[in-house]
């Protein structure tokens, strides 16, 4: 119950004292949605992903001890969702959306503050987290991204479309500069990382406009898939494979716990910046990370016990 109660006030808290500033502020302000949608997508989201990787102190040893894990969960959590949407006959557009709300997690903002508090005493399941949350980095911003870009432009031009995202040349020119040690001047790193921290209250605040106005009278049939898909079909897709990978004590702790985590916000800015139904994108996004207060807490119980 401690747990509980502290991912509760420390964690899920904050997060909604944002979107309630969000939901509040564009009632009584009316933000262009438009203008918003661009901020986080042109211009916050390629500082957070260039800090992220270039910031990454995760030795090699650790990131390939793990990869081979977080490949195959995200090529399941792809393929099933793929799947179910073919089965469930959604649209192009709902489609991507859906996907992106199975396959891509909340592993910053949500997944890194919870990591540091189950593992606190634990150094080795916080830096897991990081590398979870620099692959959930990438994953967003190429398959999320493409699958999004995707929904009404096809081969050369989806392609074209996808390579005018500034967050892809962020995202490499850290990695660059982090691999060969180049250290960045003062004068630029500090608007640079200024930006990067603005992120995170920024896109809450955009995910509360999003639902200002935003009324759940019943769950719909997509909604329901993406909860079950995000919050219970990815951690047991993850016990699986922990099993067949034989992976125990803190890796397969931090790993499982890692797979529970709620439907990530770039969905719902994705779904936002490129019409692809943002008000369901949104709804996933809010009752998920509502819903994580009692499935997180459970896996985090769970891998205590099975590991």
């Amino acid at each position: 119950m401690d747990v509980f109660f502290l991912i509760l006030l420390n964690v899920i808290l904050p997060v909604f004292l944002l979107i309630g500033a969000g939901v509040f502020l564009h009632r009584k302000f009316k933000f262009d949605m438009s203008t918003l949608s661009k901020l986080n997508t042109y211009f916050l989201m390629p500082s957070v992903s260039f800090v992220n990787i270039y910031q990454n102190n995760v030795g090699g040893k650790t990131l390939i001890h793990i990869l081979g894990f977080l490949v195959l969960q995200c090529s399941c959590l792809m393929i099933i969702s793929a799947l179910i949407s073919k089965a469930a006959k959604f649209e192009s557009s709902l489609s991507s959306t859906f996907k992106n709300s199975v396959v891509l997690n909340n592993s910053g903002n949500f997944g890194l503050p919870v990591s540091q508090l189950v593992f606190q005493h634990n150094p080795l399941g916080a830096s897991i987290q990081i590398v979870v949350m620099i692959f959930q980095n990438l994953l967003t911003y190429t398959y999320g991204l493409f699958n999004s870009v995707s929904v009404d432009q096809r081969g050369v031009t989806a392609m074209k479309g996808f390579l005018k995202n500034p967050v892809i040349y962020a995202f490499l020119l850290g990695l660059i500069l982090h691999i060969y040690h180049i250290n960045i001047p003062t004068f630029l790193w500090t608007p640079i990382n200024n930006t990067s921290n603005a992120f995170l209250a920024v896109a809450l605040v955009t995910l509360g406009a999003q639902s200002a106005y935003l009324k759940i009278t019943r769950f719909s049939l997509p909604l329901i898939l993406s909860l079950f898909g995000r919050l219970i079909l990815s951690p047991l897709i993850a016990f699986i494979i922990i099993l067949s990978l034989k992976l125990d004590g803190t890796t397969a702790q931090a790993l499982f716990i890692a797979s529970s985590f709620p439907t990530s916000r770039n969905s719902a800015l994705f779904a936002l910046e490129y019409d692809n139904h943002p008000e369901y994108a949104a709804q996933v996004v809010l009752l998920s990370t509502l819903l994580s207060m009692i499935t997180v807490t459970t896996v985090v119980f769970l891998s205590t016990i099975l590991f």
